[in-house]
């Protein structure tokens, strides 16, 4: 008997976007280090230097700043940045596919007035608001 829907692994697309693939890896961060990122974006446009920074500052590295104190920051970015989201655009994407989920939250982004978000702030509020539960447990 076959199955409605196709469960083999399949790579991403090659002419997919790369936002994607940046959604895809911050999606597998924890939460609190989710929010040191967004804590973290922004002094940096791009979120694969935030990513690698917040690494840094999580094993300890010699940084201007705490890992803690960046959850704290971002913590602090997210509570101001939530209630905007939720105004937008109401439930996060309802889709099997991560990527799409992540387009569709990107989107979503795209009609909040977020202020002057950069790229890394986009993408750890796009990764936060799609796992918003544990982020608002993480956060109160």
């Amino acid at each position: 008997m076959s199955s409605p829907h196709d469960t083999r692994f399949s790579l991403p697309s090659v002419d997919g976007s790369a936002s994607a693939e940046v959604g895809v890896i911050l999606m597998g961060l924890d939460a609190r280090r989710l929010l040191a990122g967004l804590g973290l974006a922004s002094l940096f446009d791009d979120p694969g230097q935030v990513t690698l920074a917040v690494d840094h500052a999580r094993h300890q590295a010699p940084l201007q700043f705490s890992f803690d104190g960046l959850v704290v920051t971002g913590t602090t970015r997210w509570l101001a940045a939530r209630d905007t989201l939720s105004a937008a655009g109401g439930p996060a994407p309802d889709a099997a596919s991560l990527r799409l989920a992540w387009e569709q939250t990107l989107r979503l982004l795209d009609d909040c007035d977020l202020g002057d978000a950069g790229p890394a702030t986009v993408a750890y509020l796009a990764a936060c608001w799609l796992r918003r539960e544990e982020i608002d447990r993480h956060s109160h």
